[in-house]
């Protein structure tokens, strides 16, 4: 059901970084539901970590070791191994101990990733037993397969990469992520990993993936749930034959600060185009506010209002609903009688009130696509902000519904 997600594109493999993938069969028996992930000696990695407060064991870890010298990343799907207090932590460093184990590295230098099911006890056996069929399977061709290892309710693998030159030397940034429900994710993605082969500095590699994931990550949602479990990582390899980045700044890092952003805006709005049961994908733009907050503040709002979601999949233009969820979004002081709405490019309201020129067949000519764009402007000010959510299907009911069975 995935809206304008097709197959995956070319994923360039990114030198002194390999992917491997294996079955533990953790909810469904042959299921690829293991992922390893292995960086070079000297490789740099930075990450955001959701802001969910219930945050799951792994995040924990992996929160506490993302600093120092990391070599491998593992994933597992179908547990969360989230709600489950010391156990989780105990079981997720034990993943973390055996892999660490069959490498020969510190356990510290294993980061533990989880997706799946909250609640529920880590299937560690199963883990374990699976580890040493993902290191043999470890190559840097193997993006598209952990794309797809680490899917839950995904219809469709995620990915994006850019290539560019420096001084005649090509440099790469690859990417991918899952996810398709419970996506506020108020950091980056349900899991997102993305490396370049580039050398960049810590600090300048953390401000890089802040950065990205503000402007990409941080600006999806389907129903407006932060997860447990959203990480994002960004891994710099230094493998090409390029001058270490120190600074936000130059003609190098300018390059690679576009590639790393447009990877991730790819990879971010591929799940919202495949959200939980989702047949549009909408753009919410919100202009002229007097600061970005108030315009995000609009933008969510409206992007979280069941009231439009439903109207979205019905495709009924039913702007009221629009008018009232920018009322309700606690900008203070709004003056209604300036603020104009669009769907599509049909002003709707205008001055606070329905447009003059507008009908009710040209709204639902828009509603009927499956790209839509609400635009508000507020005429308060300069600052603008984006946001890509989805309408809400029958469809997306069902999925949690019976997510657990």
């Amino acid at each position: 059901m995935a809206v304008g997600l097709g197959p995956l594109p070319t994923l360039h493999p990114v030198a002194g970084f390999e992917l491997g993938i294996s079955s533990a069969g953790i909810k469904r028996p042959g299921r690829k539901d293991v992922v390893v992930m292995r960086c070079v000696e000297g490789s740099h990695v930075a990450g955001v970590f959701t802001l969910n407060a219930f945050c799951a064991a792994p995040v924990i870890l992996s929160r506490q070791r993302v600093g120092g010298n990391v070599r491998y990343l593992l994933t597992n799907t179908g547990n969360a191994n989230a709600g489950t207090g010391e156990p989780g932590l105990a079981a997720a460093a034990r993943t973390c101990e055996a892999l660490a184990r069959l490498t020969g590295v510190p356990a510290e230098a294993v980061l533990p990733f989880s997706t799946g099911v909250i609640g529920e006890p880590l299937p560690v056996e199963k883990i374990e037993g699976a580890l040493q069929a993902a290191l043999d399977d470890l190559s840097p061709d193997n993006w598209a397969a952990a794309a797809t290892g680490i899917m839950t309710t995904d219809t469709l693998p995620k990915g994006a990469s850019r290539q560019f030159q420096h001084d005649g030397v090509t440099v790469t940034v690859t990417g991918i992520s899952k996810g398709a429900g419970m996506i506020r994710p108020n950091m980056a993605t349900m899991l997102g990993y993305i490396a370049t082969d580039a050398k960049v500095a810590p600090e300048v590699l953390q401000d890089l993936l802040r950065d990205g994931a503000n402007k990409s990550f941080n600006r999806i949602t389907i129903d407006g749930d932060t997860s447990t479990n959203d990480c994002c990582m960004l891994v710099a390899t230094g493998q090409a034959d390029v001058p270490l980045v120190t600074e936000a700044r130059g003609e190098l890092f300018n390059a690679l600060k576009r590639a790393v952003f447009e990877v991730c805006m790819e990879v971010a709005q591929a799940i919202v185009r495949d959200g939980e049961g989702a047949t549009k994908f909408v753009t919410v733009e919100v202009n002229g506010g007097g600061n970005h907050q108030e315009c995000l503040d609009v933008g969510y709002a409206v992007a979280h209002s069941p009231l439009i979601k439903t109207a979205l999949f019905a495709s009924d233009p039913n702007w009221g609903r629009i008018l009232a969820a920018v009322g309700r979004a606690g900008v203070p002081d709004l003056d209604v009688s300036k603020i104009d709405v669009f769907l599509g490019e049909v002003v709707i309201a205008s001055g606070g009130a329905r447009a003059a020129s507008y009908t009710e067949e040209q709204g639902s000519a828009v509603m009927a696509r499956e790209e839509i764009t609400l635009r508000i402007e507020l005429a308060r000010g300069d600052c603008s902000e984006t946001i890509w959510t989805t309408d809400l299907s029958h469809e997306y009911v069902k999925i949690n519904a019976e997510y657990r069975t």
